[in-house]
């Protein structure tokens, strides 16, 4: 039951690792992708040089990217809209509304959609019930915010288990 919840198709060290090669190699055509700690530190209000360079990256290869975050809307828009991202705020992952919301915004199939974020308990759990790919990224900071403490604890139990099982394998 852990692996089906909790387990993702994919762990790498950064986003900059989740290229257009290995979304062709997954079948995949769109990109769901968490804000805080997965493209920048949850502390940070603008994208980096490396998080625009992705963003051209996807656009160039005709990848769509949706941001969805747990994040307020100033936060988040602030952040999204001077690159022309779609995103959704306030999206309470792990429940799978904003999930299927952003699915249906780029209008790709959900087998062709893929979910990266650097939280077990949120990104990867809320991409597993809903049966879409996902990408565990290492946060960016090893610092988060108050609200996800408790969520960083049972993480560690469980990546702990899956690593003790041989089934968590960074790739390059």
């Amino acid at each position: 039951m852990i692996k089906k919840l909790f387990l993702p198709t994919s762990y790498v060290d950064n986003f900059t690792n989740i290229t257009p090669a290995r979304l062709n190699q997954l079948g995949v055509r769109a990109v769901i992708i968490d804000l805080d700690n997965t493209l920048v530190g949850y502390d940070e209000m603008d994208a980096n040089e490396k998080v625009i360079d992705w963003f051209k990256l996807m656009n160039d290869n005709d990848f769509k990217v949706t941001i969805v975050s747990n994040g307020k809307k100033k936060r988040v828009s602030n952040f999204a809209d001077p690159h022309d991202i779609d995103y959704i705020f306030n999206a309470q992952k792990p429940l799978s509304r904003n999930y299927k919301k952003a699915i249906r915004l780029m209008g790709v199939p959900k087998n062709e959609t893929i979910m990266v974020g650097d939280q077990l308990m949120t990104d990867i759990f809320g991409a597993n019930l809903i049966g879409l790919k996902s990408v565990l990224v290492i946060p960016v900071k090893s610092r988060d915010g108050y609200a996800t403490l408790l969520n960083r604890r049972m993480e560690a139990i469980i990546m702990r288990y899956f690593r003790k099982k041989g089934l968590l394998v960074k790739e390059d």
